[in-house]
């Protein structure tokens, strides 16, 4: 706690203009290094909150004109505060820098990148500031920003004037493609903000999956934070006899499969030198019958020396994966504390809807991990694990089976529609494989924790994530079929997936019924506080409702509506979130689970909000960027909102 009491006397002494990343109120993408996503700052508090108000509103301009990707467009940014500066990024990966106190821009860096490329994704998180520690230096970049682009490159701007650095690369540019083995432009790109360690510059990358098995690699690279050199590199499947899960893997396999990439953020713990990746799944996703085995490291929390590279531990957390349940929280960085020890732990969410807390220097299990037997797959040539590993830690989805009698509906009609397609598909609970006559998955690949991540009260030791209870269908079946299925239009809401190099692609279609809602009982996206000393859920409430989502002459209902983004948790005992699809700004007391504040937003909010203090009177500020999220199909904007007391 030492630790935790010294860092908010800092933040107390320092004004906003004088803020480097490692004393601002939010110099990181999720809060501090550690990724906790816990503000010390106390002014907005649960007997204030509802006198909330807009302090100012800044947009990018960013709208997709003349984007070819425009419908899939993202503004998942959480900005981050520091030298005086508010800096945040759009899903087309320009870099702004705004005045933390009025929202007037101050500069803009558009890196240019081909808009008419039809980008895997098109978003951005957010940015990463670095301080040059070596105070004979001088000139301009001795403060940086950097940001991953969708076109797959490392960007170094001078943190002051927005110019990029031009000892840094090539004019302030490093290509991330290297190595990588590219095949399709634009789906190879960076999506989440880089990690700094010391004078590292830690990123992975975002990969297209399912199109095949011989996709990019999944490497992960330190870059030097001055120049640009490459000072390690790491690829989560193994490149060479010596690495340290060759013995894992067929040496062909290994070689022709891609993925296992790292496309969430990465963490970093500053005191041991550890940055801690989450990888994804090795590919392709819905068929591993060429990929034998556990597929080592890929769906993996791997702690990698962050001077070096090194692998200093790994513990994988999905076996052979054919469910796409990559790692795509954030690493969250704790102490859990009792009267008998105090443990140095790494949180993991999965989007499975599992906590695991892993002992930071050896990756050995707090609450202990034990392997269950799953259902095995019907499909010929694949062979599913037969166990998956479960934490004892509370599941924050179900891992129950979805029969026909849990079929929901507004009515006798609709709940009789879902009843017969429940009862079409195979679910025989967690981690039922992907099947030729079609399986739920519950919860899918958008269920669980997504890359919200979790936020963490350091005074309670609660652990608060936004979690999705959402089904999916996925069917394999030849490719020829496939295309006769695209191309007869009958499949309006469904995605195709190639997997090439396998004797099957893959489609996938929400479990909804006519009216468009989930077939299982709601609610369908919830926020959760697990209590990490007593191990055990402290509260779960229904986040979102159904406005403006169901037909007019139907009423709207919170029943609890899925969502991306995260909650954060400040020290006036509020959650604040938005995420949910309605397209509401909400706070709630962190003891009850209490929705005490909610706001309209102009656009989608799912991103993960921030808050600081700026001005001459250090006014406390909670940010969002509501821009819409072209998956979710929620209303587009370019807006980042901040809100405030009133003076």
């Amino acid at each position: 706690m030492l630790r935790h009491i010294l860092y908010a006397l800092a933040l107390a002494a320092t004004a906003a203009h004088g803020q480097s990343p490692a004393v601002s109120d939010w110099g990181h993408y999720g809060g501090d290094s550690f990724g906790q996503r816990y503000s010390p700052l106390h002014e907005i508090n649960r007997d204030n909150v509802a006198k909330l108000e807009v302090a100012w509103t800044y947009r990018t301009g960013e709208l997709g004109a003349g984007f070819a990707r425009a419908d899939k467009l993202a503004f998942e940014a959480t900005p981050v505060l520091a030298f005086g500066r508010l800096y945040l990024s759009t899903p087309t990966s320009i870099v702004i820098a705004l005045d933390p106190a009025t929202g007037r821009e101050l500069w803009r860096h558009d890196p240019h990148i081909p808009r008419d490329r039809h980008y895997a994704e098109a978003t951005s998180r957010g940015v990463a500031a670095w301080e040059d520690p070596d105070r004979n230096r001088k000139g301009a970049c001795i403060r940086r920003v950097f940001l991953g682009t969708l076109d797959a490159r490392l960007l170094a701007l001078d943190a002051d004037s927005g110019k990029p650095c031009a000892d840094f690369g090539l004019d302030g540019a490093v290509q991330l493609g290297v190595d990588a083995r590219l095949t399709t432009p634009g789906e190879y790109l960076v999506t989440s903000p880089p990690a700094i360690f010391e004078d590292v510059v830690i990123v992975g990358s975002a990969i297209g999956d399912n199109r095949g098995v011989e996709l990019e690699r999944g490497i992960v690279r330190g870059f030097d934070a001055r120049s640009g050199a490459t000072l390690w590199k790491f690829d989560p499947i193994p490149d060479s006899k010596d690495h340290p899960t060759a013995s894992h893997w067929r040496a062909d396999q290994a070689q022709r499969t891609g993925g296992a990439n790292a496309w969430a953020p990465i963490t970093v713990d500053p005191g041991r030198g550890l940055a801690f990746i989450p990888t994804g799944s090795a590919s392709p996703d819905f068929y591993g019958g060429e990929r034998q085995g556990d597929n080592a490291m890929a769906n993996s929390l791997v702690a990698l020396d962050a001077r070096t590279g090194a692998v200093r531990w790994y513990r994988q957390l999905i076996h052979h994966d054919l469910w796409d349940f990559d790692l795509a929280a954030q690493p969250t960085l704790i102490e859990i504390e009792s009267e008998a020890r105090s443990v140095a732990a790494v949180v993991q969410a999965t989007k499975s809807g599992l906590l695991f807390v892993l002992d930071r220097e050896t990756g050995e299990p707090v609450y202990g991990i034990e392997e269950r037997k799953v259902p095995a797959s019907r499909v010929p040539g694949e062979q599913a694990s037969p166990t998956q590993p479960f934490p004892k830690t509370p599941p924050l989805v179900s891992p129950g089976p979805i029969r026909p009698q849990d079929a929901w509906g507004l009515t006798f009609w609709d709940r009789g529609k879902c009843r017969e397609l429940i009862a079409k598909y195979r679910n025989e609970g967690a981690y039922t494989p992907p099947d030729l006559a079609g399986t739920i998955l519950f919860p899918s690949f958008v269920g669980g924790v997504n890359w919200g991540g979790v936020a963490h009260d350091l005074r309670s030791n609660r652990i608060i994530a936004v979690v999705n209870h959402f089904p999916f269908v996925v069917t394999l079946a030849p490719r020829e079929t496939l295309r006769i299925q695209r191309e007869s239009g009958g499949f309006p809401e469904s995605e195709f997936a190639a997997q090439r190099g396998t004797p099957y692609g893959a489609r996938r279609e929400p479990l909804v019924s006519p009216w468009g809602l989930p077939c299982v009982r709601p609610p369908w996206g919830t926020l959760v506080s697990v209590d990490l000393g007593k191990n055990r859920i402290d509260w779960e409430v229904p986040l979102g409702g159904t406005r403006g989502i169901l037909p007019a002459w139907l009423p709207s209902r919170d029943f609890g509506m899925p969502g991306l983004g995260g909650a954060i948790v400040t020290a006036g005992d509020l959650v604040f979130v938005a995420a949910a699809m309605d397209n509401r700004f909400r706070a709630f007391d962190v003891e009850t689970g209490k929705e005490l504040w909610k706001r309209a937003l102009p656009a989608g909010g799912q991103a993960t909000p921030m808050t600081y203090r700026a001005g001459p009177d250090h006014r406390q500020f909670v940010v969002i960027a509501a821009g819409g999220h072209g998956g979710l199909d929620t209303p587009k904007g370019d807006y980042v909102i901040a809100y405030a007391l009133p003076r």
